[in-house]
């Protein structure tokens, strides 16, 4: 051990293992393999307690998923989501009590905090999750799983002390694990982690978050959990094939859009309908238990009742009725409150939207495979929905193992996630954001921005004189050369506006007169709380040097001063570092 601990230091400033880690590509790299393991277990984990759940409330009838369930107790289907539902509310209940704030997820995290996570908003999003889902709710588990994976990778970067840039890679990792343990697709969970989670893509990302991916489906693999999605069978395309393709490509963007507001207006309905939060998720369960009377495939994420859309053949009305149930159920459960995302949702729509129109296609003598329809619609519908457009050609890549079918999901993942950002411009992720009033549209790092404020960049050494001070009284206390702009106060002592200093020294202007007319930029003040980003839209509008800070708008007491000049070189800084993680350079 000491002859180690030489080593270290001999090669390490400072010679201790955290030191060793932080200042390693290496080092980085093993932790993102560490967070990949940890992600898998949790996955596995938090899996397996839902089919234990689903086992335990619907019988072994359950044990192929709920979706699939066959002639089961209609009391039990009906009353079972409404219970979930309930539990949830008092859960929520206690959470508004002991606990009140919202938890923040992967994306928010490396969005607007660096990626600083908690690890008890993952045991909460756990708890809820598995009472959503495991009690039969329209939602899958893969919040739940992103969720525990990027908090432990995000606690364990905090505890090896990781610059923020390292620290929003590894909770990439953590999500990486997380998918690629769901689905057993490490390329689907790399790049979900790339698109979603980081927000941009380097060279100095790939190898952590590709061992993540793998540890986290390699034990997925070992413990025997996750969902496996495949399908085989699928002879290469043809041009049918392809033009088949880029219009189920433009339907599920559609239809994303369409799912995604119907969401919105669901929640909002249900938020006027029933007030009381508490009882809301028993009211949107006792719904989706009348939904799953009608067929049972609305129940949970949707695993079985994929499985069966990939393998059974049957007429458009069936397909037609399980994709307006299931888009409803999984509105209601949202909207209602229950934990969880469209992940699996949307790759089960998109199946159904998929075969529906192949089966369209069969109808006017057009030679299509539907099961080809149903692969190109599932990832079409997953890139609409979830704004990972690489993940999924690669989720198709994984479940097909054809490169040539690949080929012609691109093409339809292109329609359709370029048809969600012209009409709509969110996934579901940041349109979930933009209605709380975040402005996030990636997992892009704007936090630094929040954090450059007004008030850290202000000058609190400002110099102010009256506004009735005559002319000649300013010339004297500020000749040319002291300072360059002078803050102008009202009789209150409030901000009445700037002066430039070297027009005070005009030699045309009277010394009896008052420094009132020289004043500029009355009413344009800055506050303490505004970023640099709104500072800089303000000297933009107003083309100033210089801007006053004030506490509040009322009562206007100047606190500081704020140089455009400045501003900018603090800006371009902050930028460079930004830039510099990006392309995983050390700062």
């Amino acid at each position: 051990m000491s002859g180690f601990r030489t080593w270290l230091q001999q090669r390490v400033p400072g010679g201790s293992l955290r030191d060793a880690v932080r200042q390693s590509e290496l080092g980085i790299l093993l932790l993102g393999t560490l967070a990949g393991l940890l992600s898998g277990l949790l996955a596995a984990a938090l899996g397996g307690a839902a089919r234990g759940m689903h086992l335990l409330i619907f019988g072994p009838e359950s044990q192929h998923g709920l979706s699939a369930l066959r002639d089961p107790e209609p009391l039990l289907l009906l009353l079972a989501p409404a219970t979930g539902g309930l539990l949830l509310g008092l859960l929520g209940l206690a959470l508004a009590r002991w606990r009140p704030r919202q938890p923040i997820d992967p994306i928010e995290a490396n969005a607007l905090h660096g990626g600083r996570m908690s690890l008890w908003d993952g045991v909460v999003v756990g708890a809820q999750n598995l009472l959503s889902n495991g009690f039969g709710a329209s939602v899958g588990l893969e919040a739940a799983y992103t969720q525990a994976g990027g908090g432990a990778a995000s606690r364990m970067g905090r505890a090896f002390g990781l610059r923020r840039g390292d620290l929003r890679v590894l909770v990439g990792c953590g999500a990486a694990g997380a998918i690629a343990a769901a689905f057993g697709a490490p390329l689907t969970g790399a790049f979900y982690a790339f698109e979603l989670v980081i927000g941009s893509y380097a060279i100095a990302y790939l190898a952590p978050v590709l061992a993540a991916a793998v540890a986290g489906s390699l034990v997925t693999a070992w413990l025997g959990g996750g969902t496996q999605l495949l399908a085989s069978g699928l002879g290469a395309p043809d041009w049918d094939d392809t033009g088949l393709s880029l219009l189920i490509g433009l339907a599920c963007g559609l239809a994303g859009i369409a799912l995604m507001r119907g969401v919105t207006v669901t929640e909002a309905g249900l938020r006027r309908a029933i007030p009381w939060g508490t009882l809301r998720p028993a009211v949107g369960g006792l719904a989706v238990g009348a939904l799953a009377l009608v067929t049972p495939a609305v129940l949970s994420a949707g695993h079985g009742a994929l499985h069966l859309a990939f393998v059974v053949e049957g007429p458009a009305l069936p397909l037609v009725t399980l994709l307006l149930l299931k888009a409803l159920a999984s509105a209601i459960s949202i909207g209602a409150g229950f934990r969880g995302g469209l992940f699996f949702a949307s790759l089960l729509l998109g199946a159904l939207l998929g075969k529906l129109v192949a089966s369209g296609a069969l109808a006017l003598g057009i030679a299509v495979d539907p099961l080809l329809g149903a692969i190109v619609g599932m990832t079409a519908f997953g890139a609409a929905v979830i704004g990972a457009p690489l993940a999924m050609t690669l989720l198709a890549l994984e479940t097909t193992g054809s490169f040539a079918i690949a080929g012609v999901v691109v093409m339809a993942v292109i329609v359709s996630a370029t048809t969600v950002r012209r009409l709509f411009g969110y996934s579901f992720a940041t349109w979930r954001f933009h209605l709380r009033g975040e402005a996030i549209r990636s997992a892009h790092d704007v936090g630094w921005l929040h954090d450059l404020t007004v008030g850290k960049l202000m000058r609190r050494d400002i110099r102010t004189v009256r506004q009735d001070t005559r002319i000649s009284a300013f010339r004297r206390d500020f000749p040319l050369g002291a300072t360059t702009h002078v803050v102008a106060l009202d009789a209150a002592g409030r901000y009445a506006g700037m002066i430039l200093v070297a027009e005070a020294h005009a030699p045309e202007l009277e010394e009896d007169a008052t420094v009132e007319g020289l004043l500029h930029l009355a009413g344009q003040v800055l506050l303490p709380a505004q970023n640099a980003k709104q500072a800089m839209a303000l000297f933009d509008a107003t083309d100033a040097e210089a801007l006053a800070v004030v506490d509040q708008k009322d009562t206007s007491c100047v606190i500081g001063l704020v140089k455009a000049s400045y501003l900018l070189r603090r800006y371009s800084e902050e930028l460079d570092k930004r830039r510099q993680d990006e392309l995983g350079m050390a700062a």
